[in-house]
C-alpha cells in the first residue's frame, strides 16, 4: 500500500506540473525550431505541441479515476441507476455537468471513455460529449458582453436542449452495437470486473491502472492523428472568405455551408471568439456565426478522428447528424430573431 501511495503522490505531483506548463512547453518548442507565434505555421506547430499532452493527461488522468469508481459501481448497477425514467434525469444532469466543465471536443473525449467505461448510458454520455464544446462560458461571456443577457440566455437554453434531446435520441435509437468491440465488452460487463466490497485500495489502485494501459493504449495514435490535422487548419482560418458568404443578407443556404466549413477546423471555443468577433464585425449573420462557432467545436474532424476508435461509422454519422441538425435550429432561431 506505502509504495503505491507514494508513487501515485509522485505521479500526481508530476501530472499537475506537467499541466500547468504546457503553454511553456509549447512556446518553448516554437522557439526551439525558430518559429514565432502570429504565422501561420507557428499557430499551428504550438498548437500541437500544447493541445497533445493535454489530451492525453486528460485521457490518463480521467480513465484512471474512473477506473477506480467502477471497482464501487459496477456497469450494471450504474446502468440500473440510470435506466428506464432516469435517463431523462441522467441526460440533463450529463449536458449540465458539460456546461461547466471548459472542455474543446477532443478533452470532452477521454471523460465521454470514462463515462462508457463505467457503464453509463450511451445515450447520456452523448449529452455530455456535446454540451461540453457546444456550451462554453467564454462564448456565454462574450454574447452577454455583446448583446445581452437574453441573447446569453437564449444560447445557454438552445445549446443545452440539443445537448440534451441529441442524447435522447441517440440513446432511443439503441446503437450500442456500433460501438467498437472492446467498448461493447464494458459495457456489457465481460470485461473484467471486481466486486466492490472485497477489493483492497491497492486491488482498486491496479484496475485504474489497467484501464489506463488498456484504453490509452487503444486510442492514442487516433489522438495525435486528430490534433495533427487540427492543428495543420488552425493557423489557416479563412475570415474573409467565411465572412463574405455570412452575411445577413446571405441566402438561406449559408447557415448549412458555415456548418460545413467548421467541421474541419479543430479549436475550443477561447480559440474561436476571436474568429467570431471578426466575422460579425465584418457584418456576419450572428445564427450564422455561432453556428459556424458550434460546429467547430462540438463536430470537429480531430474529434470524429479520436471517436472512430471507441465508435463504428454509423454511430458517428448519427452522431454527427442529429448534431448538426441541433446547430442548424439554432443557428436559424439566432437568425430569426435577431434578424
Amino acid at each position: 500500500m506505502i509504495p503505491w501511495l507514494i508513487g501515485l503522490a509522485v505521479a500526481g505531483a508530476l501530472w499537475f506540473a506537467i499541466y500547468g506548463h504546457l503553454t511553456e512547453f509549447a512556446d518553448a518548442v516554437i522557439a526551439a525550431l525558430g518559429l514565432a507565434r502570429g504565422t501561420a505555421i507557428g499557430e499551428a506547430v504550438h498548437f500541437f505541441f500544447y493541445d497533445t499532452p493535454k489530451v492525453l493527461l486528460l485521457l490518463s488522468g480521467i480513465v484512471f479515476l474512473m477506473g477506480i469508481i467502477q471497482t464501487f459501481f459496477s456497469p450494471e448497477r450504474t446502468r440500473a441507476l440510470l435506466s428506464g425514467k432516469r435517463v431523462g434525469v441522467g441526460n440533463v444532469l450529463a449536458a449540465s455537468l458539460g456546461i461547466v466543465t471548459p472542455f474543446c471536443s477532443c478533452s470532452a473525449v477521454p471523460l465521454f471513455i470514462g463515462f462508457l467505461s463505467a457503464g453509463v448510458p450511451l445515450g447520456v454520455t452523448f449529452s455530455f460529449l456535446i454540451s461540453a464544446p457546444m456550451v462554453n462560458e467564454v462564448a456565454l461571456v462574450l454574447l452577454f458582453g455583446l448583446f445581452g443577457w437574453k441573447v446569453a440566455a437564449l444560447y445557454l437554453g438552445l445549446g443545452l436542449a440539443v445537448a440534451i434531446v441529441a442524447g435522447l435520441v441517440i440513446g432511443k435509437l439503441a446503437m450500442e452495437r456500433y460501438l467498437e468491440d472492446w467498448v461493447q465488452r464494458i459495457l456489457t460487463g465481460t470485461a473484467p470486473e471486481f466486486a466492490g466490497e472485497r477489493l483492497t485500495w491497492v486491488d482498486r489502485f491496479r484496475a485504474g491502472w489497467r484501464h489506463v494501459r488498456e484504453i490509452v493504449g487503444k486510442v492514442w495514435p487516433y489522438i495525435i492523428a486528430g490534433i495533427a490535422i487540427g492543428a495543420a487548419i488552425h493557423g489557416y482560418v479563412p475570415e474573409d472568405f467565411m465572412a463574405s458568404i455570412m452575411g445577413r443578407d446571405a441566402p438561406w443556404w449559408s447557415l448549412p455551408l458555415a456548418v460545413l466549413i467548421g467541421v474541419p477546423m479543430y479549436t475550443n471555443a477561447a480559440g474561436i471568439i476571436p474568429v467570431v468577433e471578426a466575422l460579425i464585425g465584418k457584418g456576419a449573420a450572428l445564427g450564422t456565426v455561432l453556428a459556424f462557432m458550434m460546429s467547430v467545436i462540438a463536430l470537429s474532424l480531430p474529434e470524429m478522428i479520436i471517436l472512430r476508435k471507441v465508435l463504428k461509422v454509423p454511430l458517428i454519422a448519427a452522431f454527427a447528424g442529429v448534431v448538426a441538425c441541433g446547430i442548424l435550429l439554432v443557428g436559424y432561431v439566432f437568425n430569426l430573431v435577431l434578424g
